[in-house]
C-alpha cells in the first residue's frame, strides 16, 4: 500500500500547516512531526489519484474546531471540496477562498463566521455554496452568479443579510435550491428569479419581504417547496398553482394574505402540505378534496374563515393533520367526519363550535385519531359521560377553557395510549378517579382550575411514564407543530411538539383535600408538580426529594403544616418553588437551590431562616407572624 500512497505536494503541505496553525484542536495526523509530512493520510484530506499529491478535498465538518480561517487556504488551487461545517470558526472568510478556480463545493455552514461577502467572487467551478447559520451581514451576495454559472445550490439562511432582495440569482440558470430564510431582507422577490426553470426549493421565510406574491411564480415550473412564511406579504394569493405540477409544500403562514384559497391551490393533486396559518383569509373554506389526492397536512388556523366546517374534508384520503383553530366557523362537527379514516391530528380550538356530545360521538369513529384539541369551544356545555364513547388510539386530548360541567368521564379510561391530558379551566366536579393512574404512557396531566374535590388519587404516584419509562412519542410531521414559540436565542422557531412538553402534574386551583402522598417521591421523571390553591393538609413529605428531575414545585395556598423538609435541598434542578400561604413553621433550608428562591416563596407562614426572617438565638419563636389566609 505504501507505494501507491500519493505524497503530499509541498505547496499544499505548507498551506495546510498554516491553516491548522490558526485552529484548535488539531485533528488526527495534523501534527508537525516528521511522520506527518504526507498530508494525504491526514483525517479529512483526499488527494487526487494521479500521484501529483494535490489536495482535492478538505472535509473537517463537526470536529469542534475553533479559531479562524487562514488566507493560505487560497493556495490549495486544485481543491474541489471545502467542508468545514458545524464547527466554531470565527471572523470573516479570507478573500483568497473566493478565488479557488476548481472549487465545486464550499460548505462553511453552522459556524460563528461574520462580516460581509466580498463584491468580487471568482469561483467558476462552484456548484454548491452553503454559508447558512452564521453571522454574515451586509447585502445579499446575489452577484455570485456572474462567474459561478454552474451553481445549483445556494444556502444563506439564518444570517443577518439585510437590505433589498437584490436581483442577480436569475443568472444562475441551473439553480435548484435557494435558501435565504431567517435574514433581514426587504422588498419583494426580484423578477429575474422567475426565470429559474430548474428551481425546486425556494425558501425566503422569516424576512421582512412585502408586497403581493407575483403571478410570475407560475414560471418556476419545477418548484417542489415554496416557503414564504413569516414575512409581510399581502394581497390575494395568485391563482397560478395549476402551472406548478410538482409543488408539494406551500408554506405561507404569518403574512397578510387576504381573500380565499385560490382554486388552483384547492384543486392541486401534488400538494402534500398547505400551511396558511395566521393570515387574514376569509369566506367559506372550499377545498376540492377529491382532487387533492396527496394532501397530508392542512394548517389554516388563525384566519377568518366562516360558515360551517367543510363536510368534504374526509374525501382528502391522505389527510392526516388538520388545524382549523381560531376561525369563525359555527355549527357543529359534520356527520361526514365519521368516515375521516386518515385523520390523526385534529385541532379545532377557538372555532365557535357547539355540541360536544355530538362532536365526540362522531370523532370516535376516526380510527386513526391520536391528537384532539377542542379548547375554547362548547361554552358551558356538559362533558358527556356516555360509556359507549371509545377513543382507542388517542394519545393527546386537550379540552381546556370550555367551562364544561360534569365529572371526569369514564370513557376516557379506555384510551390506553393517552400521553397528554388537559382538561384545565372547566367546571368539572367530583373526585379525580383512581383509574387516572392506570395510563402506561401518560406523562402530562393538567386538571387545574376546576372544582374537583376529595383526595388526590394515590394511583397518580404509580404513573409508569413518570416513574420508570423513557417517554418516546410518535410525533406529527415536523412541519406541523403542536404549538410554536419563538426562541430568540437560537434565532429560530422552536417547534414545540408533544415531545417538548415537560412531564407535568397540574392540579392547582381545585378543592382537593387530604395529604400529599409520600409515594409521590417515586415520580423521578416528573419536571413540574403544581398543587397550589387547594385545601391540602398534613406535612410536606421528605420523600419528595426522590423526584430528582423536578424543576418546579408549587404547594402554595394550602393548609400544610410542619416544616420544610431539609431533604428538598437535594433537588438540584429545582428553579421554581413556593410554599407561601400555608401553616408551615421552623427553619427554611439554606442549602441546594434554596439560596435562589425569593422571599415570596415563603411568605405568610411561620418560617424563619437566614436572609429573610431572622431566627432568634436557639429558638424559632421570634418569627415574623404573617396572618395566614386562604381562598
Amino acid at each position: 500500500e505504501s507505494q501507491t500512497t500519493s505524497r503530499c505536494h509541498p505547496h499544499d503541505l505548507e498551506a495546510l500547516r498554516d491553516f491548522i496553525a490558526h485552529l484548535e484542536p488539531k485533528p488526527d495526523g495534523w501534527i508537525n512531526s516528521s511522520s506527518s509530512t504526507d498530508c494525504c493520510n491526514w483525517t479529512g484530506i483526499t488527494c487526487n489519484s494521479n500521484n501529483t499529491g494535490r489536495v482535492i478535498r478538505l472535509e473537517l465538518g463537526n470536529k469542534k474546531l475553533s479559531g479562524k480561517l487562514s488566507e493560505s487556504l487560497g493556495k490549495l488551487d486544485e481543491i474541489r471540496v471545502l467542508n468545514l461545517s458545524r464547527n466554531f470558526i470565527k471572523d470573516s472568510i479570507p478573500l483568497s477562498i473566493f478565488n479557488l478556480k476548481n472549487l465545486q463545493t464550499l460548505d462553511l455552514s453552522s459556524n460563528d463566521l461574520s462580516g460581509g461577502i466580498p463584491t468580487s467572487i471568482n469561483l467558476p467551478a462552484l456548484q454548491s455554496f452553503d454559508l447558512s447559520s452564521n453571522k454574515f451581514n451586509g447585502s445579499l451576495p446575489s452577484h455570485i452568479c456572474h462567474n459561478s454559472t454552474q451553481i445549483r445550490v445556494v444556502k444563506l439562511a439564518v444570517n443577518y443579510f439585510a437590505g433589498n432582495f437584490t436581483s442577480g440569482f436569475g443568472k444562475c440558470v441551473l439553480l435548484e435550491h435557494l435558501c435565504l430564510g431567517m435574514n433581514d431582507l426587504t422588498g419583494n422577490i426580484p423578477e429575474d428569479l422567475f426565470h429559474l426553470k430548474r428551481l425546486n426549493l425556494l425558501g425566503i421565510q422569516e424576512n421582512r419581504l412585502s408586497g403581493s406574491l407575483s403571478r410570475e411564480i407560475r414560471n418556476l415550473s419545477s418548484l417542489v417547496r415554496l416557503d414564504v412564511s413569516w414575512n409581510l406579504f399581502s394581497g390575494e394569493i395568485p391563482d397560478v398553482f395549476d402551472e406548478l405540477p410538482q409543488l408539494k409544500f406551500f408554506l405561507g403562514q404569518t403574512n397578510g394574505f387576504i381573500g380565499g384559497i385560490p382554486k388552483s391551490l384547492a384543486n392541486s393533486p401534488s400538494l402534500n402540505l398547505l400551511n396558511l396559518r395566521n393570515n387574514s383569509l376569509s369566506g367559506r373554506l372550499m377545498l376540492n378534496c377529491t382532487a387533492m389526492i396527496a394532501l397530508n397536512s392542512l394548517d389554516l388556523g388563525t384566519n377568518r374563515f366562516n360558515g360551517r366546517l367543510p363536510e368534504n374534508l374526509p374525501d382528502c384520503k391522505r389527510l392526516k393533520n388538520v388545524n382549523l383553530a381560531r376561525n369563525t366557523f359555527h355549527g357543529q362537527v359534520p356527520e361526514s367526519f365519521k368516515n375521516f379514516e386518515s385523520l390523526s391530528y385534529f385541532s379545532l380550538s377557538n372555532s365557535s363550535l357547539a355540541n360536544i356530545s355530538s362532536a365526540l360521538g362522531i370523532l370516535q369513529h376516526c380510527k386513526n385519531l391520536t391528537t384532539l384539541v377542542l379548547t375554547l369551544n362548547f361554552h358551558g356545555e356538559a362533558l358527556p359521560d356516555d360509556s359507549s364513547l371509545h377513543f382507542e388510539k388517542l394519545k393527546v386530548l386537550v379540552v381546556a377553557n370550555c367551562r364544561l360541567t360534569g365529572s371526569m368521564p369514564r370513557w376516557l379510561s379506555s384510551s390506553n395510549e393517552l400521553q397528554l391530558l388537559d382538561l384545565s379551566w372547566n367546571r368539572l366536579t367530583g373526585a379525580i378517579p383512581s383509574w387516572i393512574g392506570d395510563f402506561k404512557a401518560l406523562f402530562y396531566l393538567d386538571l387545574s382550575n376546576n372544582s374537583f374535590t376529595g383526595e388526590i388519587p394515590k394511583s397518580l404516584t404509580k404513573l409508569e411514564s413518570l416513574t420508570s419509562r423513557n417517554i418516546s412519542v410518535n410525533e406529527p410531521s415536523p412541519d406541523f407543530p403542536f404549538f410554536m414559540k419563538r426562541n430568540e436565542s437560537a434565532r429560530a422557531l422552536q417547534y414545540n411538539q408533544i415531545f417538548g412538553f415537560p412531564p407535568t402534574i397540574e392540579l392547582g386551583h381545585n378543592n382537593l383535600s387530604g395529604p400529599i402522598w409520600e409515594e409521590f417521591g417515586n415520580l423521578k421523571k416528573l419536571h413540574v408538580f403544581d398543587l397550589k390553591w387547594n385545601a391540602l393538609s398534613g406535612s410536606i413529605p421528605s420523600s419528595l426529594s426522590g423526584m430528582t428531575s423536578l424543576e418546579a414545585l408549587d404547594l402554595s395556598n394550602n393548609r400544610l403544616s410542619g416544616s420544610i423538609p431539609v431533604s428538598l435541598q437535594q433537588l438540584s434542578f429545582l428553579s421554581k418553588f413556593s410554599v407561601a400561604y400555608n401553616n408551615l413553621s421552623g427553619v427554611i433550608p439554606s442549602g441546594g437551590q434554596f439560596q435562589t428562591f425569593p422571599n415570596s416563596s415563603f411568605e405568610s407562614n411561620h418560617l424563619c431562616g437566614e436572609h429573610r426572617f431572622p431566627c432568634s438565638e436557639g429558638t424559632e419563636s421570634a418569627l415574623i407572624k404573617h396572618h395566614h389566609h386562604h381562598h
